[in-house]
């Protein structure tokens, strides 16, 4: 604990100091619920994209030894434009996926299998589920991120700054008031000396 001056001034400076933890302290800890929740709901969200990509990936099973043949989809369903704009959560600047645009190529239908169509749609689905998924995954580091600060910042407040604060507040209560016994205690001798 830091050395405090035993004046007036520093009882006024603490007592002000404490005003304000005490106001900024309930924004802190409901931002930090705030969060919370969006990190639960993230998680939710996350986790629902794996299971979908895992169906898919299921599906496919059932038809992929079509695909023993070399047979590169990748130029089918290869991204042109992926756009993302800038979202909001609790003060927190977060990615938002916008649209997702494959490039347009046209498949040769006579130079290609007939399952091929189904292929380019199920690897389509894939790439946009995995993009989805990174983006929350980046959203969710953000936003802990954010939430490990708020975190530290409620810590601090709760369980030091205000129990210092106090502390500081009954120490030059305590100091005051015995400057002030003293100052009756030597007014009533110089009295009883003068008289």
């Amino acid at each position: 604990m830091a050395k405090i001056k035993l004046t007036k001034n520093e009882l006024k400076t603490q007592r002000d100091a404490l005003q304000r933890f005490n106001r900024y302290l309930p924004t802190l800890q409901l931002k930090k619920q705030q969060l919370q929740m969006e990190m639960r709901r993230l998680d939710q969200e996350i986790e629902d994209k794996r299971d979908e990509e895992q169906e898919a990936r299921a599906k496919l099973s059932s038809w992929i030894q079509l695909y023993s043949e070399p047979v590169d989809l990748g130029p089918y369903a290869e991204l042109e434009k992926l756009e993302t704009s800038h979202g909001n959560i609790a003060g927190v600047t977060i990615p938002v996926l916008e649209k997702l645009i494959f490039k347009e190529v046209a498949i040769n239908l006579f130079e290609t299998e007939a399952w091929t169509d189904e292929g380019i749609r199920v690897l389509k689905q894939l790439t946009r589920l995995r993009v989805e998924r990174q983006i929350l995954e980046e959203q969710h580091r953000l936003l802990g991120e954010e939430l490990r600060t708020t975190t530290q910042r409620v810590n601090l407040f709760e369980k030091v700054k205000i129990p210092e604060a106090k502390e500081n507040i009954r120490v030059i209560r305590i100091f005051m008031g015995d400057q002030q016994t003293a100052a009756v205690a030597r007014s009533k001798i110089a009295k009883g000396k003068s008289a």
